[in-house]
């Protein structure tokens, strides 16, 4: 993971680290999250990413216009996420996070049971929220992703913690900058064999 020009890299093990820390000390940080760099000095089996980390100070939040209808709460892993996340497919799921909430789960709903949009946060450690956001693949481009991660976000903020934003895909990245969040760094996952 990398924030500016800091770099933090763990392992899951000593030895894991003791392989590692020789490949990739004095790399400049932008290629610590390039997957050619990793495969090519590193005995990768898989990776997963590179994503960007964003982040949202208070006074940065640009919730959407009011309009439409308002934002719901659900607990997490009410049928209705659950539902969502089988239309979305398990790597749009998978991608989103949803099933990582801990927080109350805030959605949008085509005007009957079915959940077109919903957004809430992990709450990880230091007082991190994780923003995990996911979207009907028929209700994209309408903003409801924009919405309901807008509400996460003033939910995430009122209690005090940092809310983050990981992404791959560029729609993601462009509703987070949307509300104000401002790519900061960077990450990817390696699986050494």
């Amino acid at each position: 993971m990398t924030i500016g020009e800091a770099a933090l890299i763990t392992a899951p093990t000593a030895p894991a680290a003791d392989s590692v820390r020789p490949a990739l000390t004095g790399l400049p940080a932008d290629r610590l999250t390039d997957p050619a760099t990793a495969t090519a000095l590193l005995p990768v089996s898989g990776t997963l990413g590179p994503a960007v980390l964003a982040y949202l100070a208070p006074e940065d939040l640009r919730p959407p216009d009011p309009t439409g209808t308002p934002a719901e709460r659900l607990t997490p892993g009410d049928a209705a996420l659950r539902a969502l996340s089988e239309e979305a497919g398990e790597a749009d799921a998978g991608e989103s996070g949803l099933e990582e909430i801990t927080s109350p789960v805030f959605v949008v709903r085509d005007g009957g049971a079915r959940v077109l949009a919903a957004a809430g946060y992990a709450h990880w450690l230091r007082d991190t929220a994780h923003l995990c956001v996911l979207t009907a693949p028929d209700a994209r481009g309408r903003g409801l992703a924009r919405q309901v991660a807008s509400e996460a976000t003033a939910r995430a903020l009122a209690a005090g913690l940092l809310p983050q934003w990981r992404a791959r895909p560029a729609a993601s990245r462009r509703v987070a900058a949307a509300l104000g969040y401002r790519e900061l760094g960077a990450q990817l996952s390696v699986r050494l064999r």
